[in-house]
């Protein structure tokens, strides 16, 4: 039976806390261009500086941070790869009582979204 996920609060959420591998679970592409390589992802690895994003074709190095705005302290995600800078907000952080199971959600300017998981 898997863990119930509980929701974090953005505001107060570390940095460190969005790193790791995350699995692709879900995207709605709706206006973004399908050809990207965020939009093509099957995994994201949010390394300490480092952006790796894996599709079926490859992976493609990059950067990440993570920035908040001054009035609700919400987190975005700063995303450079080499065909690419975008920003994405978070706007869900799940994790089970353990921490043995996670779930981050982030939606692009594009309109798209991607549901992650751990593990």
């Amino acid at each position: 039976m898997p863990d119930t996920l509980l929701d974090v609060n953005l505001q107060q959420v570390a940095d460190q806390e969005l790193t790791g591998t995350w699995r692709v679970a879900g995207r709605v592409l709706s206006q973004a261009d399908p050809t990207t390589e965020l939009a093509r992802a099957t995994q994201l690895q949010l390394l300490p500086q480092q952006l790796v994003v894996a599709t079926d074709h490859g992976s493609v190095l990059g950067q990440w941070s993570v920035e908040r705005d001054a009035l609700l302290s919400r987190p975005y995600l700063q995303l450079s790869l080499p065909q690419d800078s975008t920003t994405a907000l978070v706007t869900r952080l799940r994790r089970s009582v353990t921490g043995a199971q996670r779930a981050l959600t982030l939606y692009f300017h594009s309109g798209m979204e991607l549901q992650l998981v751990q593990p």
